[in-house]
């Protein structure tokens, strides 16, 4: 069973909370232990989510939240906006895709960053995305 220990939550709605997401998760990697390896790519994958829930979702929150499951440590960040949502997920998935001017790696390169990647979406109320790494 996964129990939260603690958590932590943060508006994600400027270029400058990007910045204080990715100061905070490498803060909470490096607590819990994860290598520089892992912490880089934690980092990676939530400035990736941060920045795409400010361009596409207008703007949201993350929850930080560290997790234990029989002795095993996470960090589960979830990224949630009330943004026009994503019409076709698989598509929004696919490598080199993009709906603006980035090069098309976000949400699939988060995707392979983290142990677990979890989408929900509606056209209109806005997105959700969690994702979770491991430390071993």
């Amino acid at each position: 069973m996964t129990n939260v220990r603690r958590n932590e939550s943060m508006s994600v709605r400027t270029a400058a909370d990007i910045v204080l997401v990715r100061q905070r998760v490498r803060h909470w990697t490096a607590q819990l232990g994860f290598s520089l390896v892992d912490q880089t790519k934690v980092i990676t994958a939530a400035s990736e989510l941060a920045r795409n829930t400010v361009d596409y979702g207008g703007g949201g929150s993350v929850m930080l939240e560290e997790l234990d499951n029989v002795g095993r440590r996470g960090l589960r960040l979830t990224f949630s906006d009330e943004g026009p949502g994503i019409a076709d997920i698989a598509e929004a998935l696919r490598d080199g895709f993009t709906s603006g001017n980035g090069l098309g790696m976000g949400l699939g390169g988060a995707r392979r960053l983290m142990n677990e990647f979890e989408i929900d979406t509606t056209p209109g109320k806005g997105t959700r995305i969690a994702v979770v790494k491991w430390t071993r």
